[in-house]
């Protein structure tokens, strides 16, 4: 298992310079003078060679991306056009991208994998069809549309509300305005004092580990129920499908027969048989479709108002700020490449042959 690990963090390695080389040429990319980029309205020709002088700009290009490489590894990621450090804002947006991304991606697997077993046990069955219609809903309908929607019928003066009187739930942000100030005080008392303030930026964990306060943390999980169930939606129906397909497929294989001939219970047979050997493709859209996740909220979160990277992206786009752009593109790129290595590496466990052959 440690050569078939190994064999994968080596093919990784090239992967995660050749992204991190792309990202810092980015800032190449965009048109005009790279200076234009970084100094926006400020510009002008005494700034402009201050910024090159400063960052290494006229240095030749193999020698500007090992500071880069070098600046990138210490947590140096250089200002936005307001002075303040990329760093510290991504300090606090990474956290809310992933815990939306994660709780999406949840949602999608208990959803996508119950389905779709319940729809593989009776192929062409009224359940059956009822689970493919849904899946293809769920890939059909915009998320833009989606998110309206939700926050139509479940917002506190929604349809629900004013039909059974459903209180409703928070469709804007990441906490309650009080918990929100509670949390903001923590980080500025941090940056003032040069310390750390303990805090993660996830909500759920921060609220009870940090604060201890378990009305912040049902507030932060209302909060995140509305965005994280409209972001599901795509995965939950891709991995229906594909669980849907991986299990009819194992089923129809005649160990499942031996096995039922056996005896064995249908409830084993599935969980320790059949859903073990249909795992690869599950775990495979499972990883792939959590990376789109990471970088692809962006529509969800400006729908929710829930500031991550997504919302970072768009507003650095927006103002023509070059380097919050470049630095948020670098995480993204670098967390899909990571989560492809994750998923590479469970293929290894969830199927000895796998791991035979990477060592072979």
């Amino acid at each position: 298992m440690l050569v078939f690990v190994i064999r994968r963090l080596l093919i990784a390695v090239p992967l995660l310079i050749a992204v991190l080389f792309a990202t810092f040429m980015l800032l190449w990319m965009l048109p005009g003078d790279p200076t234009v980029a970084l100094l926006g309205d400020q510009w002008n020709p005494v700034k402009a060679e201050q910024i090159r002088e400063s960052q290494g700009l006229n240095d030749p290009v193999l020698v500007q991306f090992k500071d880069y490489l070098s600046n990138v590894a210490k947590g140096d990621f250089g200002e936005d056009l307001k002075n303040q450090p990329v760093a510290r804002e991504l300090r606090k947006k990474i956290p809310a991208t992933m815990e939306l991304a994660l709780a999406a991606m949840l949602i999608a697997t208990l959803v996508g994998v119950s389905a779709g077993i319940l729809s593989a046990l009776k192929p062409g069955s009224w359940r059956d069809l009822f689970t493919l219609t849904g899946a293809l809903a769920g890939v059909s309908f915009p998320i833009f549309w989606l998110g309206l929607l939700a926050q139509r019928v479940f917002s506190a003066k929604g349809a629900l509300n004013e039909a059974v009187g459903f209180a409703g739930l928070p469709t804007q942000g990441r906490l309650s305005p009080q918990f929100e100030e509670a949390v903001q005080k923590s980080w500025t008392r941090s940056e003032e004092l040069g310390e750390s303030s303990g805090l993660t930026g996830f909500h759920l964990i921060d609220s009870l580990v940090t604060f201890k306060d378990f009305d912040m943390f049902l507030d932060a999980l209302a909060h995140l129920a509305l965005p994280a169930l409209v972001l599901s939606t795509v995965p939950a129906a891709v991995i229906t499908r594909i669980t849907r397909t991986a299990v009819i497929e194992q089923l129809q294989l005649d160990y499942t027969r031996t096995a039922r001939a056996k005896g064995v219970t249908p409830r084993r047979l599935m969980l320790r048989h059949v859903l073990r050997n249909a795992m690869i493709p599950i775990v495979t859209s499972i990883g792939t479709l959590l990376g789109y996740l990471l970088g692809g909220a962006v529509l969800t979160e400006k729908i929710f108002t829930w500031h991550g990277v997504g919302t970072y992206m768009v507003d650095a786009i927006l103002a023509l700020d070059a380097r919050p752009l470049q630095m948020s593109v670098m995480i993204v790129a670098v967390g899909f490449v990571l989560i492809n290595l994750i998923v590479d590496v469970s293929y290894g466990l969830l199927d000895p042959r796998v791991r035979q052959g990477g060592q072979g």
